[in-house]
């Protein structure tokens, strides 16, 4: 029968913990690194990282902490929500103290150690920009409003005309064409029996319902008025 050994059971910690610490640069976020001791295989996995960017995420208001100086007691700040940062560098190297210099979108310089680092990625450090669609979306907003600028000024119009679609304020005799160009599609349009015209004929009614509750409201055409509706539109 096998007897327990107190020392057999301290050298099998011993080796697990070793395991853990030789492998975590290679899992990153997933296991921190529990001393400053670093093998040079160690050291080049944490260099890999340089030139690369991150995307600061506060988790509960909390965000990953800085310091201004790659020393333990130098003075720690946090980065705001939303800033991203590139990691410049990778100091210390030569007396296995690393710390990660990182310049971030500000122009501010910082430094964070590589366990720090480690444990915050996926967490409060993101990988990838997590306004990356809000901010695409707006850049193709504003290729649009340029588009929508110049079609404007290339219009036979007169100054107080194009001052106001410049505006988005609607002007009686647009054409539906110019409604759709100046203040876009609308959400749905309707059909109605219109008033009579000088000849006692019956023009059909359109009405373009626009989100903001506004609907534009066509006879024969050219934009006659314009109602504020009851409210946003659904």
């Amino acid at each position: 029968m096998k007897t327990f050994s107190w020392a057999a059971a301290s050298d099998y910690c011993l080796s697990v913990a070793v395991g853990i610490f030789l492998l975590a640069p290679f899992f990153p976020g997933s296991i921190a690194l529990a001393s400053s001791h670093y093998t040079t295989k160690q050291l080049d996995a944490l260099a890999s990282r340089v030139g690369t960017i991150y995307w600061i995420a506060a988790v509960e208001n909390r965000t990953p902490a800085f310091f201004a100086a790659p020393a333990r007691n130098a003075d720690p700040f946090s980065p705001g929500d939303n800033e991203s940062f590139e990691i410049t560098e990778l100091t210390g190297q030569k007396d296995k103290e690393p710390y990660y210099k990182v310049k971030f979108d500000s122009g501010k310089e910082g430094y964070i150690r590589p366990e720090t680092f480690l444990e915050e990625i996926n967490l409060t450090i993101l990988i990838a920009d997590p306004r990356a669609e809000e901010k695409k979306k707006a850049a193709a907003a504003a290729v649009e409003e340029e588009k929508r600028v110049e079609w404007i000024l290339s219009r036979p119009w007169s100054p107080a005309v194009k001052e106001a679609a410049l505006k988005r304020q609607p002007v009686p005799g647009f054409t539906p064409t110019d409604v759709r160009r100046i203040f876009g599609e609308p959400l749905r349009i309707s059909k109605a029996t219109g008033r009579l015209t000088t000849k006692g004929q019956q023009a059909p009614e359109e009405r373009w319902h626009y989100p903001d509750g506004k609907v534009f409201i066509f006879y024969q055409n050219l934009l006659n008025r314009v109602e504020a509706g009851a409210g946003k539109t659904p």
